[in-house]
């Protein structure tokens, strides 16, 4: 006989041997597969631990203490005016407002190629792997296992392992084994959730970093154009010192100017030419910063030029509701989700101090030769159902509930704190646009003076009524007041787009198609 079994209970006889043997073979792994499944679905509860509810939302229906006014930079001629267009939505692209193909093209272009847009998508990417891996616990898990051993008894063993005594044999044994775990008090389905919710803030997280990437690229486009206004203006002064530095020396050749006159001319040409190397660094570096932004070397990058002219300042400012702000706002929404990940978390720690109840079952077949290994006499198999409850742990799983439920109430502060800082951010944005806006409605008829004033100036100085130092104080006058009306300018620009960033953008639908890109 060439088959055999381990350790046999009982020999195959006669007729009640065999009716013993079919009443034995009668359970398969498929009744074992039912059974278990019925016993799941009996021990089946409910999830222990707080069920989530959403953070109350802020009782507000406004950004500012004070109504602001509802036309922005209306005050001066030549100023452009803005609206605030209460509950309007925000267009997803919303830096094609600048009117500015350039900018759009290298938005673009930095969302492509941007190393912190492809980290947080694979960190996205990593989370939701550890969601759909975790569901597997749902499941039984089944393996299949194949074992085959080389043995040899000892020689005169009283009791051999096989029935024809062979010592030398070749034992052939696979094993189909199945396990599950019945979710009875859901500490699977919680940790799903918190896994789920932890997702959730990596997706906010990706929506965030294209939001603060679009921004980061406006600013440093706003950035460039001006300090190119600033070159420009820059060197228009210089001009004007240098055409000023020859009529005084002419003058001073004819004795109408005097050598003091002469070396003050000197000093300003020598501070107007001193300012233009720090602004053209400036200008480098934002370069540099916008190559970097767009995913480029900075050997590679810088082939847009940006200046305030190709830029549009847009009339109508769309303002969200106080109400939808903890809506679009991808951090309130990522600090949100994370207040639902610790929230779940309490449930694990409760459902980890709960019994845990298992099933096992295995059924397989050995023997000496690999094609009877599934034979009447070879097959095995169990059932075990098991059932365990920590009795004393000097407090570990008291304790560790007790961290989660700490862990949940510092992620509601957090979220607290979240939400009051978006709505200081959307403030600010607004009074930083009407206190710019002003500014350089100022700055303007500052400039316009100025530049009246220098005019008048340099006739006189022309016909010798004036001496030079009169010119240097003007010239200096008018520098400065242009300078400060390009840097207000920029900052109307980069105020619209710190309004749309403090107001979340729109980010839902375009996060999404990239990340699953």
């Amino acid at each position: 006989m060439t088959t055999s079994r381990i350790a046999p209970s009982w020999q195959p006889g006669g007729h009640r041997d065999r009716l013993l043997s079919i009443r034995l073979r009668r359970p398969r792994v498929q009744d074992a597969i039912i059974v278990a499944a019925l016993f799941a679905t009996l021990c089946t509860g409910c999830a222990v631990g707080p069920d989530y509810r959403r953070p109350a939302l802020p009782a507000t229906d406004s950004y500012t203490r004070a109504p602001l006014p509802a036309a922005i930079g209306s005050t001066t001629v030549g100023q452009d005016e803005q609206h605030l267009e209460l509950g309007a939505k925000i267009t997803r692209e919303w830096w094609t407002v600048f009117a500015s193909p350039a900018l759009n093209a290298l938005v673009q272009r930095a969302f492509a190629h941007n190393p912190s847009i492809q980290s947080a998508q694979a960190v996205l990417r990593q989370a939701q792997e550890n969601v759909t891996a975790q569901r597997g616990a749902y499941f039984p898990s089944v393996q299949l296992g194949y074992s085959p051993s080389r043995q040899k008894n000892a020689v005169g063993t009283v009791s051999p392992t096989l029935t024809s005594g062979e010592a030398l044999y070749t034992l052939h044994t696979a094993q189909l084994s199945i396990a599950y775990a019945p979710d009875v008090f859901g500490l699977n389905r919680r940790t799903v959730e918190s896994l789920q919710a932890q997702a959730d803030a990596q997706r906010f997280q990706l929506e965030a970093a294209y939001l603060t990437l679009a921004s980061n690229v406006v600013a440093a486009a706003v950035q460039e154009a001006a300090l190119r206004a600033q070159i420009d203006a820059s060197k228009d002064i210089i001009a004007a010192d240098t055409r000023s530095l020859a009529i005084l020396r002419q003058q001073a050749v004819l004795g109408y100017a005097s050598g003091l006159d002469v070396a003050t001319q000197e000093t300003a040409l020598a501070q107007a030419q001193q300012s233009l190397p720090a602004l053209q660094k400036q200008l480098e570096q934002t370069r540099n910063l916008l190559a970097v932004l767009a995913g480029s070397l900075p050997s590679q990058g810088g082939t847009e030029d940006f200046d305030l002219a190709s830029l549009q300042l847009p009339q109508a400012l769309p303002l969200s509701l106080p109400s939808q702000l903890v809506e679009q706002r991808p951090d309130v929404r990522a600090a949100e989700a994370q207040v639902h990940a610790a929230s779940a978390q309490v449930g694990v720690a409760v459902a980890n101090r709960l019994p845990q109840f298992s099933i096992s079952a295995m059924y397989g077949g050995s023997s000496t030769q690999f094609s009877r290994m599934f034979e009447d006499h070879n097959k095995f198999w169990g059932l075990t159902g098991n059932l365990a409850q920590t009795v004393l742990d000097f407090g570990t799983l008291k304790h560790r509930q007790r961290a989660a439920e700490a862990a949940w109430q510092q992620s509601a502060a957090q979220y607290r704190g979240v939400v009051l800082t978006a709505f200081q951010n959307v403030a600010d944005a607004l009074y930083a646009l009407d206190a710019d806006a002003r500014a350089l409605s100022a700055a303007m008829q500052a400039e316009a003076a100025a530049e009246k004033t220098l005019g008048l100036v340099r006739k006189q100085l022309d016909l010798g009524y004036v001496n030079a130092l009169v010119l240097l104080n003007a010239e200096q006058a008018y520098q400065q007041t242009k300078i400060a009306r390009i840097q207000a300018q920029a900052a109307r620009f980069s105020d619209t787009a710190a309004l749309v960033q403090s107001l979340g953008g729109s980010w839902q639908s375009t996060a999404d198609t990239v990340s699953s890109g």
